[in-house]
């Protein structure tokens, strides 16, 4: 009975992250060995193992607090607070893109959807500035530790952001020649170099994945640069979260980015009160008319959105902990 209770106990424990298994993993293993030598089955039991396993991986991605170190919670929330920014700002871009092209050919129809337009612009621009200036120190201090030859880990993220950020500049360069907008009748809200270049970054955003029979008749260049555009961009942003987990990065350092994170979390709610506004305006029958994704990318933007505010909390209370 006890070599099925300890299986049972290990198999229970997957669903906690590797530190914390390796950090309290044998202690909590025999509680449960325990328990389930008392109560071989228990739906309760089971339950709150997930959902402390699930609380703990939060925790570790980030998104919670009081299971790390304070030392490794901060970078932890940081990563966190960045990936989600980042699933936030191509969903943005690509809706974004969308009206720039509409606003090319002709203006909206009516004041709500060009009031959101210039919200969604705005904030567009705040959040460009935003992710410059919270680059530059992690940059920097990256470099800085791989020129005084301590790079611990930080030559292949550093590697993998090069490449990724080369690939997405290269190819958002050569899609943007077919940039819809150009040719129109009229001056843009935004210069077309930006409007077009956001467009090409974010063309795996489309709703043509749900139709492939109109997906068949692209160009097979437009195609492959649909299919690897959005791995480059993870993998930016995986190696922008592994940067800033491993370079160490200075008290001072964690807290600007917390503040330019808090700053990015308002700008996005800005964002996404043009977008909806857009949304419920409905717009008819022209290029300003959304569509079913825009309305499922509102919804992910929304999740993203209140994720990074819980890990900008999650972070600020880090930096008050004592380390």
């Amino acid at each position: 009975m006890n070599a099925e209770a300890e299986a049972e106990a290990a198999r229970l424990l997957r669903w906690y992250p590797k530190t914390w298994r390796t950090r309290y993993g044998e202690e909590f293993a025999e509680l449960l060995v325990a328990d389930i030598i008392e109560r071989p089955r228990s739906k309760s039991r089971t339950a709150d193992v997930i959902r402390g396993g699930i609380m703990a991986r939060l925790a570790a991605a980030g998104l919670g607090g009081g299971t790390l170190e304070a030392s490794a919670q901060g970078p932890a929330s940081l990563t966190a607070l960045g990936c989600c920014a980042a699933v936030f700002v191509s969903l943005g871009a690509a809706m974004w893109s969308q009206l720039t092209v509409g606003w090319q050919w002709s203006a909206p129809d009516n004041a709500a959807t060009t009031v959101a337009m210039v919200v969604m612009s705005a904030a567009i621009l705040i959040l460009g500035v935003l992710a410059l200036a919270a680059a530059v120190p992690v940059l920097w201090t990256a470099g800085w530790r791989l020129a005084t030859g301590r790079p611990r880990g930080l030559l292949g993220p550093a590697a993998l952001v090069l490449a990724c950020a080369v690939i997405m500049f290269v190819g958002a360069r050569h899609f943007g020649n077919g940039w819809p907008g150009t040719g129109g009748h009229r001056p843009g809200l935004v210069p077309g170099g930006i409007a077009a270049f956001s467009w090409a970054s974010t063309l795996s955003v489309s709703s043509y994945w749900a139709h492939p029979g109109a997906l068949a008749g692209f160009p097979a260049a437009e195609l492959a640069w649909m299919a690897a555009s959005p791995l480059a961009l993870a993998g930016l942003a995986g190696g922008a979260a592994a940067l800033v987990r491993r370079a160490e990065l200075p008290a001072r350092v964690l807290d600007f980015e917390t503040r330019i994170g808090t700053a990015a979390c308002a700008a996005m709610a800005v964002f996404l009160g043009g977008c909806c506004a857009w949304l419920v305006n409905r717009e008819p029958g022209n290029l300003f008319h959304p569509g079913a994704i825009d309305a499922a990318g509102a919804a992910v933007m929304t999740i993203a959105l209140l994720a990074a505010r819980h890990a900008a909390r999650a972070a600020r209370l880090a930096l008050n902990r004592p380390r």
